[in-house]
């Protein structure tokens, strides 16, 4: 009979934070992506499109780790108007030796947020100028909010600006955000106002139609693009994205779900266009950001590699702390 450890999101919560370890683990599992022969395959996904459901299916080997992880990861964007999170999930945790399931991760869709902030966290670290320090934040939600947590992280943030598709839900994340970070942080009524003088913006919504259009752009300016991860959601537009140095999570993932693959529909780009991909720039294989005028793109779809790279590191503090439940199937 093989023992399954069973963690509840608190378990989880108490062994994994948005933390500087966590973003180096992070970082850790891009150049991974990038110097070794990583195996993940393409993301599967459900869309159910009756409840304004999605289901996408993550999973990556990443050699040197013993285990990996296969996560599912429903977004129900109507759950809010019911009482219920946007986002949910879990992962399993298997042996990379045997198969066998070592963890059930019942996260809740935890350690998917926390792993994808800390992955703007590292784009911004290679990619965003080291004086940055005036932030803009597009979109008011969970995401948002941890992006900003985790970007403090790694650059020096004085002031912040935020736009959401509702003024009310952008006010309250600047009263809360300024707070909780003690930044200024002040609610935009419109993007070009939240963009206007800001070193880093960030996109953390799943609108369909684009959001930061090329007229936006400034010298200098480093924009993390996460909310794209799906074919038909869209934030940058294709002009803004062919004016930008473009990097990317994953080419060939992007240009399927990211914001590339609405530039090359739309003609802005080749569809065998190459670009760096983030664990690169890390490796020092290609250049990110090459003078402090560029304006910087990378467009972060999420990858099983974060996923495993999270979930490891969950399943060792876990087995550290004595977190869990311990289950005989």
């Amino acid at each position: 009979m093989s023992k399954v450890i069973l963690l509840s999101e608190s378990d989880l919560r108490a062994c994994v934070a948005l933390d500087a370890s966590t973003i180096d683990c992070v970082e850790h599992a891009f150049r991974l992506l990038a110097t070794e022969k990583v195996v993940m395959p393409a993301i599967l996904r459900l869309d159910i499109k009756e409840h304004n459901g999605e289901v996408d299916v993550k999973t990556a080997y990443l050699p040197g780790l013993d285990s990996f992880a296969i996560k599912v990861s429903p977004g129900f964007f109507d759950n809010p108007s019911l009482g219920l999170p946007s986002l949910n999930g879990m992962m399993v945790l298997l042996s990379a030796r045997t198969g066998v399931p070592e963890a059930l991760l019942l996260d809740n869709g935890y350690l998917t947020a926390v792993r994808t902030a800390a992955a703007g966290a590292v784009a911004a670290r290679w990619l965003a100028r080291e004086d940055a320090r005036r932030v803009a934040v597009i979109g008011a939600g969970e995401q948002a909010r941890l992006q900003l947590k985790a970007l403090t992280q790694v650059r020096r943030i004085e002031s912040a600006t935020v736009w959401a598709p509702r003024i009310e839900a952008a006010r309250r994340f600047a009263d809360e955000m300024s707070r909780a970070l003690g930044l200024r942080v002040s609610a935009c009524a419109d993007i070009a106002a939240a963009l206007d003088g800001a070193d880093i913006a960030i996109t953390t919504t799943p609108s369909h139609a684009p959001l930061i259009e090329a007229h936006h752009l400034h010298p200098g300016l480093h924009i993390t693009a996460m909310g794209s991860d799906a074919e038909h959601k869209n934030e940058i537009a294709p002009a803004a994205l062919a004016a930008a140095r473009y990097v990317c999570d994953r080419l060939s993932q992007v240009r399927v779900l990211g914001e590339l693959h609405h530039a090359i529909d739309a003609g802005q780009i080749a569809a065998d266009a190459d670009f760096p991909e983030l664990g690169q720039v890390i490796a020092g294989l290609r250049p990110g950001r090459t003078h402090r005028d560029d304006v910087t793109i990378c467009d972060l779809t999420g990858t099983g590699a974060q996923d495993t790279a999270i979930a490891t590191l969950a399943f060792a503090r876990a087995r550290a702390g004595a977190h869990g439940t311990q289950f005989e199937s």
